[in-house]
This record gives C-alpha cells, sequence and structure tokens, in this order.
C-alpha cells in the first residue's frame, strides 16, 4: 500500500492506494482502498500538525496488518453515486441455506437424488429440485412457481425449470418410503438419536377447495375448517427428531394409523425393541396389544373419566399417594401443596382388560392443579358474564368451552315444565370438574420405577411441537396440490425440512427457539460486490453467531472474499461418513 496525494486547484486529498497484479493479462492495475480526507482533516481528526507524517505511519500499519491477515484482509469498494446500477442485475442474493445444506448433505440426500435419477433414467436435476423444494420450505415457503424464484436468489442459483419440480414431484412420492428410512440410517453418525423411545401422533391438512377427490376427503378438522383435510401421522424418536410418516385419507380413524407405520419401521428401519408412546385417542386396545411384546412396550395416555367405576373411585381417591422421592404414603387432603409446589405424588396398579395385563399409574401434580383452577376460574367467570348480559347465546359447545358451566331448564312462569328457558351457572358441573384437578393417568406394560413411566410420557409434548413447526414455520398447509402423489410428495418435502430443522436445533443445544432459528436464517441476505465478494445484508445476532460457531463457518464479517465463499460452500456440501 503507498500513499498518492490527489492535487487540484483549491483542494489537496489524501488516499491510500493499492497496487495489484494479475498473472493472466500480466498488467498492474491500482485501486483506492480508503479516502483519507484533506490535510485539514486529518489534522484536525488525529490532532497532529504533520497529515503527510501521520498518513504515511497510517499505511505502514495498515501494511504490517494486511500482512499477518492475508492479502484479502481488506477490500475497498469503489462506488460512483453517480453512476446507476444495472438493469435486471441481481444483487441480492441469499445465504442462509448454507446451514441447511451442511445437514442435507452430511444426510446423504444428494447421493439419494442421484440414485432415484439413475433408476429412473431422467436427465434433470433431481438434487437441485429436492434441495430448493426443501430449503425453499424452510426459509420462503410458498408455491412451486415461487419457489422456482427464489431459488434462483441464492448465492448458488438452482439450475431447473419449473416443469422439473412438478416431475420431481412424482419421483420423490414414490421413493419416500425409501427416503425415509435412509434419512433415518443416514443421520445416526451426525446426530443424536434415542430410538429406544418412539412418539406416535396423527394431525391433518386443509385444502382449499370444497370437493373431495382421492385423499382429500372432508373429517373432524383439528382448525374446525369446513375443507376436505388429509391426516399424517408421524413418528418421533425420543431426542425430537422426526422418523417416519404416512398420509391417510382425512375421514380415516387415526387409530388404524399407528400399526402399518410401525410395521414398516420394524421392517425397513431394522428397530426392534422400543417403547412405543401414544396420546389417549390412539389408546385402542388393538395397538396396545401389538406393542406387548417381548421387544415392544406402550405408554399411552388413559382418561381417567372413561374409566370403570371402581378404577375411578380408586384414581380421584385422595388416599394411598405416594411422592416422587420420598418414603411412606400421604393422604391429599392433608399435603402442604404449598410445600409440595412442584413435586409429584402418584399410585399405581395392575389391571387385566380383556386379557391385557396393563400398569395403571395416576399423578397428582399441585402445580398443574393450581393451573386448572385458574382457568376454570376464568371461564366461570366469563361465563357468570354471559348470563348477566346474554344468556341465550349459553348454548353448550365443546368440551373446553366455559359456556359447558352454562345450564338451562325450560319452564313457565308457575314453574311448571314449558318452553321458556332459565339460564343458572351449573355449580354440579363446576364441581364434578375440580375432583379432576391436577390428575393425570397413563397405561403401560412397563415394568420399573414409575419415575421412568413419567418421564417417557412427559416427552409427549415434543411431537405436539413437531406438528406446530410444521403448520407455522415450515407453513405446509392450506395445501394446493391435486393429484395424490404430489401431495405426498409435498408432505416428504415437509418432513425433511422438519428433519434439517430439528437436527440444526439439536446442534444448537436447545437453546432458541425454533421460530428464533429460521427467523435467523430467513434474513441472512447478502449484497453481491461483483469482483470482491458478498456484504451481508442481515443483522448480527446471537443466534446468528450460535448458528455460525456450531457449524465452522462464518458469513458475518464485513465482507466476504469470493475465494472464502466457495471456500465455505465446499464445506458446507462434504458429505457425510
Amino acid at each position: 500500500m503507498r500513499l498518492m496525494v490527489s492535487k487540484s486547484k483549491n483542494s489537496e486529498t489524501l488516499y491510500v492506494i493499492e497496487s495489484a497484479y494479475d498473472p493472466k493479462t500480466k498488467k498492474s492495475s491500482s485501486k483506492v482502498v480508503e479516502r483519507l480526507g484533506s490535510p485539514g482533516e486529518i489534522m484536525a481528526a488525529h490532532a497532529t500538525t504533520d497529515a503527510i507524517g501521520w498518513a504515511k505511519a497510517y499505511i505502514s500499519a495498515l501494511t504490517e496488518a494486511g500482512k499477518k491477515e492475508g492479502p484479502e484482509a481488506r477490500v475497498a469498494l469503489s462506488l460512483s453515486p453517480n453512476k446507476r446500477i444495472g438493469l435486471d442485475d441481481p444483487r441480492i442474493c441469499h445465504g442462509g441455506y448454507l446451514f441447511l445444506q451442511r445437514i442435507y448433505c452430511e444426510l446423504k440426500l444428494d447421493r439419494i437424488c442421484a440414485e432415484l435419477a439413475n433408476a429412473h433414467k431422467f436427465d434433470y436435476d433431481l438434487d437441485a429440485c429436492l434441495s430448493a423444494l426443501v430449503f425453499g420450505r424452510v426459509l420462503m415457503p410458498a408455491s412451486k412457481l415461487a419457489t422456482d424464484a427464489w431459488a434462483k436468489r441464492l448465492i448458488e442459483p438452482k439450475a431447473f425449470s419449473l416443469q422439473h419440480i412438478y416431475r420431481a414431484l412424482d419421483v420423490i412420492a414414490e421413493g419416500s418410503a425409501s427416503i425415509q428410512s435412509r434419512l433415518y440410517r443416514n443421520s445416526k453418525p451426525c446426530a443424536r438419536r434415542n430410538d429406544a423411545i418412539l412418539y406416535y401422533d396423527c394431525t391433518n391438512f386443509y385444502f382449499e377447495i370444497e370437493q373431495e377427490e382421492g385423499i382429500r376427503q372432508y373429517g373432524i378438522s383439528k382448525e374446525n375448517r369446513p375443507n376436505p383435510i388429509v391426516e399424517m401421522g408421524l413418528f418421533m424418536d425420543g431426542s425430537g427428531i422426526p422418523l417416519a410418516f404416512s398420509v391417510h385419507p382425512g375421514n380415516t380413524n387415526e387409530q388404524v394409523t399407528l400399526t402399518p407405520l410401525e410395521q414398516s419401521i420394524l421392517k425397513d428401519f431394522e428397530l426392534a425393541k422400543f417403547v412405543v408412546c401414544t396420546d389417549a385417542g390412539l389408546a385402542s386396545a388393538t395397538n396396545r396389544r401389538f406393542n406387548d411384546t417381548a421387544c415392544r412396550r406402550f405408554v399411552t395416555a388413559q382418561p381417567i373419566k372413561s374409566l370403570k367405576a371402581y378404577l375411578k373411585k380408586w384414581a380421584t381417591s385422595k388416599k394411598g399417594w405416594q411422592l416422587l422421592g420420598h418414603a411412606g404414603t400421604f393422604d391429599l387432603d392433608e399435603v402442604d401443596e404449598e410445600a409440595c409446589y412442584k413435586g409429584v405424588f402418584f399410585k399405581e396398579r395392575w389391571i387385566n382388560d380383556g386379557g391385557l395385563e396393563q400398569r395403571l399409574v395416576v399423578t397428582y401434580s399441585p402445580k398443574y392443579a393450581a393451573y386448572q383452577r385458574r382457568v376454570r376460574a376464568r371461564q366461570v367467570e366469563r361465563a357468570q358474564k354471559l348470563l348477566e348480559n346474554n344468556p341465550e347465546k349459553a348454548n353448550r359447545h365443546g368440551r373446553n368451552d366455559y359456556r359447558r358451566f352454562v345450564s338451562s331448564v325450560p319452564v313457565t312462569d308457575e314453574g311448571e315444565v314449558a318452553s321458556k328457558n332459565v339460564f343458572s351457572l351449573d355449580a354440579k358441573a363446576i364441581d364434578e370438574e375440580a375432583v379432576y384437578d391436577g390428575l393425570y393417568a397413563v397405561a403401560t406394560n412397563l415394568e420399573g420405577d414409575v419415575s421412568g413411566v413419567i418421564k417417557v410420557n412427559k416427552g409427549r409434548w415434543e411431537i405436539e411441537e413437531c406438528f406446530r413447526i410444521m403448520k407455522n414455520e415450515l407453513k405446509s398447509r392450506p395445501v394446493y396440490l391435486q393429484r395424490d402423489e404430489r401431495i405426498k410428495a409435498h408432505f416428504t418435502t415437509c418432513f425433511i425440512a422438519l428433519v434439517l430443522c430439528r437436527m440444526i436445533e439439536q446442534r444448537l443445544d436447545g437453546r432458541f427457539s425454533m421460530e428464533e432459528i429460521v427467523s435467523a436464517m430467513r434474513s441472512m441476505d447478502f449484497i453481491r460486490q461483483k469482483g470482491e465478494g458478498y456484504q451481508p445484508a442481515y443483522e448480527r445476532t446471537a443466534v446468528t453467531d450460535a448458528l455460525h460457531d456450531a457449524f465452522g463457518f462464518y458469513t458475518d464479517t464485513e465482507i466476504v472474499s469470493n475465494k472464502e465463499m466457495r471456500k465455505i460452500i465446499s464445506q458446507t456440501k462434504r458429505t457425510g461418513k
């Protein structure tokens, strides 16, 4: 680097100049690294009387720093306020996909695509299509047309046409089962997988249509929408990473979906010994018996209200409770709930239900009881206001609706039965519900310490979290595709995207929510500075720092040189062992 003094008739300006030699053209060139200012500006800013001497010392320090940091340590951009940017010149590109690409390649999805392409003998790039669909589902969930446009804004633009995406959907659907099993096997070296515990649950996804066709059928919608739906059954392992899924018509009874998918896992995933945990909606006797083997066990939620009368009486009795970590038995009427606020009381017994030996475990949590009382108190308050202001609207609705606490009796003015309704708070319903405050029950064939059973069941919230991520962050609904195979392919790409997201979450040790992680990756845009590199156009945060630290590359320097970006891209494409 050297000093250049530019003189005009009335002014003098000092610049830092750097010379470079291009071995290809065998020509030397120079560029302005930094404008230092006029001698007067330098003397005022740096409290010196020798502007030239200060500038030379400053340039000498820059040169020494450049030797330590490397030839590309400093980049000066020469930009003109009078020159317009090029028409239709793509300057903004996206780089948040690089973290997803690292996991994608570790899972060898690029190899899986190559094998599928070889089997089907087509010439378009299936890997480019699948990766664009998966990355786009996380970073810019939209239609296939919008995904095609978005994929061309990546640091490495994807090379395919829109028709290739739709052709790829058919191939993805056909290979869905194989993709799922291979994802599991390929993930074992690069993720923590607890396959000793498997969680299963179902949800549904709606379509923006009104006519039923194929697997799009009317069923019980969890969003209470009057649209056809499809149902998804999902297995998740004990580490919170999805394992396998299946898609069924929207009118399918969810209880019959568990066994076929589990049989597929037993066959294709080479798993044999595990515990299956489900909610009460999947707790059919058939499903329990299927997992009542020497190698498989079940833990399933058991509604106390649906128990036989003698078991319900035993479960709600205040006597005969034990406290985790303590000896002896307790009477809940005599327990100081403030002192045991975070404790868990339990009672258990073995029962024989139609020849199936099960262990019924009932727990009582003072903290959960207090929460339920607060919720019910607010609901009773709302019911009371409804009675005061507009009692005619107090028709009963869902089991958790506050209007369930309003009763009506048809009477005449003389008290005889008639068509006139008298509304009042249903004190009996309130008291009956209070009996179950803080109680929760599971049925299992697991033996051993009851704390193990409780721990397994507590992990069930994570599969509900998986569905929440699919619907909120990945926006997997509504579905606009029509053909059954393409609908299945859509959910296959959603499933892969969810696997990638949960693996990234695991690498960040659960320090950030999925919403925070996805938001950080979506923000990672860059300004492409031709001939120089990529200038970050996003805010550096604790989440972006954690992502860079976990993956071992950094895109948050003031500018990422072309050479460094090529190195980062190569690093993200390393295939797992």
